[in-house]
């Protein structure tokens, strides 16, 4: 089966180099790439160096007779299966947004019928304008696909949400936006051996990690290094640790033995982010109460939101304990996760894993539990339903803002389907919280992409825009940042 054909566009940005490394993952992936260079791009990277990676001929003007006799803006435009900018400056979203079309790139982008994928790069506060956020919204509801981006450590020293996506997380969005199952395996780009440069290039321009044993195609290679290291020190890219990816899960009964700490990586230049040798404690997904061995009281809560806030914190340079209840997400790296399935378990989690400098209360806590347990599956007899006796689960949120070991910032969540501000209000009180972040889940916000939330404080109430849980987690980690500063 052929693979994809992907037109990637190259904006003007110092982010551009990793276009080259995207380039390589695509025809890993069987994908055939065809590049177009923007002026600005071309300041960063040469097409040279595309096409040699590419084995395709990079086009970077709009005013190439050979090409525009055959109208090559229009064919550009229609034979891609997606189009992906990458990097896509402010700039580039600006005119992408306002249908400009004065150079080749955005030509093609006005022309084309095929869908487009935008990874944005720029410095933190262009990326947090008013303009900025107009224009990605603009774009998302014209059906372009914009990710959000990495938050880091800029080029410039500033520090937060704007960094590219890595190639990586970029080649993944592509699968998705395509139908990742639809694609074929990765396979090996003729020349790529160690040593060997593609179409004459040095290896050495393109960070890569060790390919896999033969025998085994699923095994990551051992860490040969720290998994990041000093900004300017790196001399090529170590391949990845596994257990950066996924540490063995430790559940409640084993932190009181073990600092909840433990054993998380020091993160390069962490001395210079926001929450750098602070402890932050997050909750997340739901939990089951047992009825029976088979049955369990429950509700839809995915995880997503408090796992997002957790790599946030994580990315900001914060220690992370994330008490988790039965989910299918992986753990986010920097993250000690503790899993636990009741509430009575994830209490003892959460007072284990204290004391912390914020406690951010996110799990959908089940209210009450079944009061007896069966020991053998429960049986219809004749009519009548078997009587279920509930009792009520610990108030975990009230105990952390109560106790004696009470964080500087105690933050919990609400969840709710009506009067979600002035629920909201009352929870405040109710609990002794700082602060509660509601939303209104009557939607399909439980399990989904995309969350919409009140800040609600003794101070007032904050709306936020409708945005990704991950654009949610940044402002929030950001917001919490600035009050334990």
């Amino acid at each position: 089966m052929a693979g994809p054909r992907i037109l990637l566009i190259v904006g003007g940005g110092i982010a551009a180099y990793k276009a080259c490394e995207l380039v390589r993952l695509i025809r890993k992936g069987g994908g055939e790439v065809v590049c177009v260079l923007t002026e600005g791009g071309a300041q960063f990277v040469t097409a040279m160096s595309l096409a040699a990676l590419s084995e395709n001929e990079v086009h970077t003007t709009l005013w190439n007779l050979k090409d525009e006799v055959e109208i090559g803006h229009i064919q550009l435009s229609r034979q891609a299966d997606l189009i992906v900018v990458c990097p896509a400056t402010a700039d580039l979203l600006a005119r992408m947004a306002m249908g400009v079309a004065d150079d080749l790139a955005t030509t093609i982008l006005l022309a084309t019928d095929k869908p487009v994928l935008a990874a944005p790069a720029m410095n933190v506060r262009m990326w947090r304008h008013e303009a900025t956020v107009r224009n990605v919204a603009r774009l998302r509801a014209d059906g372009v696909v914009v990710m959000e981006p990495d938050a880091g450590e800029m080029a410039c020293g500033e520090f937060g949400p704007g960094r590219l996506p890595e190639p990586e997380a970029v080649w993944a969005a592509i699968r998705a936006r395509l139908g990742g199952e639809a694609l074929p395996e990765p396979e090996a780009v003729e020349g790529d051996e160690e040593g060997e440069g593609l179409g004459g290039l040095s290896p050495d321009l393109i960070a890569r990690a060790e390919p896999a044993a033969e025998t085994e195609p699923d095994a990551v290679a051992p860490a040969a290094g720290p998994i990041l290291v000093k900004k300017g020190k790196a001399k090529a890219a170590p391949p990845t640790d596994p257990d950066a990816i996924e540490r063995p899960e430790r559940h409640a009964g084993e932190i009181a033995a073990a600092d909840p700490l433990a054993d998380q990586p020091d993160f390069a230049g962490a001395e210079h982010r926001p929450l750098n040798g602070k402890h932050v404690l997050v909750t997340a997904g739901p939990t089951h109460e047992p009825i029976d061995p088979v049955r369990f009281i429950a509700n839809r809560s995915s995880g997503r939101q408090g796992y997002a806030i957790a790599a946030a914190a994580a990315a900001y340079g914060a220690r992370v304990t994330l008490v988790s209840g039965p989910v299918a997400l992986a753990t986010p790296p920097g993250v000690d996760r503790v899993d636990v399935e009741t509430a009575r378990e994830m209490a003892e989690a959460v007072a284990a894993a204290l004391p912390a400098d914020a406690a951010i209360m996110v799990a959908a806590v089940a209210d009450w539990r079944s009061k007896d347990v069966a020991g053998e599956k429960l049986k219809k007899r004749g009519s009548a339903p078997p009587a279920l006796q509930l009792a009520e689960n610990p108030d975990i949120l009230a105990t952390v803002a109560s106790g004696r070991k009470r964080p500087k910032l105690v933050v919990g969540f609400a969840a709710e389907t009506e009067n979600v501000v002035a629920n909201a209000q009352d929870k405040l009180k109710r609990k002794a919280a700082d602060w509660i972040v509601a939303n209104d889940v009557s939607g399909d916000v439980m399990g989904g992409a995309d969350n919409q939330v009140h800040i609600v404080t003794k101070q007032g109430v904050e709306d936020w825009p409708h945005a990704s849980k991950e654009e949610v987690a940044r402002r929030l980690i950001e917001k919490i940042a600035d009050a334990l500063a």
